[in-house]
């Protein structure tokens, strides 16, 4: 075939013979567009991505399940290290703090065991949640690779398997308080509001830390100093009131600090569940419920969205 009559075969199949478009066709992408195509891993709009993760929440629920059962499975204790671990983690920093550095003196003298555990108990589930969030995209490629499916569903599950783990734990706490002598009272009926707000803060942090962790794999090393620098400053074995009311070199500090340091989320969380649990602790100042419902709203939506940015990116590399 002579070459004039070649050119105008490949003209005629729709552009030349090694696949790419001539000069004038309509572009791929515009064509895929129009004939109702699109990218395998093209990210959905928001509703949409809403509405599959609520047809795979049954895959969610068996999934942080299944993670539930095998943590501990090779344990002799099994279940009881989920409740064994923060009691000593207590036990450790009632010795040192309560009792050596003296941290169990002031206005939580008389309470002071019910004000640590319910202290450890709440920021362990926060920080178990964030840990597992952060490498719950970077642990899990495999899956992600090989199944379609919306990936906010990992660190997601990750918090639901916290909070299946927090609601033995919440038991055991409950029996703590009652215990060391507090009284239950009619505050008590809003313990599932504050847990519903922890885990809402719980939930947008673990997506936030799911999508720096998918890419920054030295998180999960800088992770332990982050949470241990948290703990130190959140106020779980000692009063932050104290702190500001007590004499420091002669003069106690502004309150300022005492408002900055409950603005921290896992201090707001800790401090209204010890309002809640504990009559001696006194009254619910106003303004921790506002510090509370804020991160709770603020995490869930900033969290979400921020993650479901990334959707198409998760599993590359």
């Amino acid at each position: 075939m002579s070459q004039p009559e070649s050119a105008t075969a490949d003209a005629q199949a729709g552009g030349p013979s090694n696949g790419t478009p001539s000069t004038g066709q309509e572009p791929l992408a515009k064509l895929a567009e129009r004939h109702g195509l699109r990218r395998a891993i093209a990210r959905p709009s928001l509703p949409v991505y809403l509405r599959q993760l609520w047809e795979r929440r049954h895959f969610i629920m068996t999934y942080a399940t299944s993670r539930n059962v095998s943590k501990y499975s090779n344990s002799a204790l099994g279940q009881l290290w989920q409740v064994l671990t923060p009691l000593l983690n207590a036990a450790i920093y009632y010795l040192m703090f309560g009792l050596i550095l003296g941290a169990s003196k002031g206005t939580v003298s008389d309470y002071y065991p019910a004000f640590l555990i319910t202290g450890m108990f709440v920021f362990t589930y926060t920080q178990r949640a964030v840990s597992g969030g952060a490498k719950s995209i970077s642990s899990n490629l495999s899956l992600i690779r090989a199944l379609h499916f919306p990936r906010a569903a990992l660190p997601l599950a990750y918090t639901i398997q916290e909070f299946q783990q927090l609601m033995i734990s919440m038991g055991v706490l409950v029996v703590l308080v009652v215990v060391t002598g507090q009284p239950i009272t009619w505050l008590w009926l809003l313990i599932p509001v504050a847990l519903l707000m922890q885990t809402m803060f719980n939930i947008g942090a673990s997506l936030v830390l799911a999508r720096v962790g998918a890419t920054a794999r030295d998180l999960n090393q800088l992770l332990p100093f982050i949470m241990r620098t948290w703990l130190y400053a959140s106020g779980v074995f000692f009063s932050i009131e104290d702190k500001v009311t007590s004499p420091v070199n002669g003069a106690g500090l502004p309150q300022w600090v005492a408002d900055l340091m409950y603005f921290n989320p896992a201090a707001a969380y800790m401090e209204l569940m010890r309002h809640i649990l504990i009559e001696d602790h006194g009254g619910i100042r106003p303004y921790i419920w506002f510090v509370c419902v804020f991160w709770a709203v603020f995490a869930l939506l900033g969290g979400f969205w921020y993650f479901w940015r990334a959707e198409e990116k998760y599993g590359r590399g």
